[in-house]
This record gives structure tokens, C-alpha cells and sequence, in this order.
């Protein structure tokens, strides 16, 4: 696959802070997100993937040498990421979505009280 390196031996923060700065669209994914069928995204979370144009940016993380961000053009992948972040979606605003957890009480003050229940 080609690619283009948009930024070089850096940190989760700041290849995070530039794809959100550089993207049209950002999206947050867990760690362990499939990309290209065979490669899994590594990351502090939020890990961001970008869509500009046709054009995704993400994190490529290479032991000893840091987190880069990385661009390839792929439609395809871009249509895959987007159906998955509507059916995540989806599923949030059948469970209630955020107003749901509003719901459930006050939240807890220490790790103690969230073992409580």
C-alpha cells in the first residue's frame, strides 16, 4: 500500500492532536480496532482516525522509534469505518444512549463505590 507520513517519532497525544486538527471527519475507536483486514490499531484511547477526502489518517505505532501518523488513500476502508460508527451509534440510542446513564444514579466518588453495587 502507499502511504504518506504526516508526522514522525511523536506521541499518542500529539499524532492525536493533529489528526484532529488535519481531518474532515474524526472518528474515536478502541484499541485493537481492525484496519485493512489485518493490521490492529495500538493506542491510548481515544485512539482518532481521520477521513480527508479519500484519504484516512491514523496511528502506526513501530517498537523503539514512537507513534507516527500515517495517510492511505482507501474508500473503502473510510465506507467500513463510517457503517461501523453508525451501527455503534445505533446501538447506544437503543440502549438509552447517554440519557440512559443519566438515569442510573449519581456517579461514584471513588473506585471503592463503583464495586459497591
Amino acid at each position: 500500500m502507499k502511504y504518506n507520513l504526516h508526522l514522525e517519532r511523536t506521541s499518542f497525544k500529539d499524532a492525536r492532536e493533529y489528526i484532529e486538527k488535519n481531518s474532515d471527519e474524526v472518528y474515536y475507536v478502541d484499541p485493537g480496532y481492525k484496519l485493512f483486514k489485518d493490521y490492529y490499531i495500538i493506542g491510548v484511547p481515544p485512539v482518532a482516525i481521520g477521513v480527508r477526502g479519500t484519504e484516512m489518517l491514523f496511528t502506526y505505532v513501530k517498537p523503539c522509534h514512537g507513534a507516527f501518523v500515517m495517510g492511505i488513500d482507501s474508500a473503502e476502508e473510510i465506507a467500513r469505518l463510517r457503517e461501523n460508527e453508525n451501527e455503534k451509534i445505533k446501538k447506544s440510542l437503543k440502549l438509552g444512549g447517554l440519557k440512559g446513564k443519566a438515569d442510573s444514579g449519581p456517579a461514584p466518588t471513588s473506585f471503592g463505590d463503583m464495586y459497591k453495587k
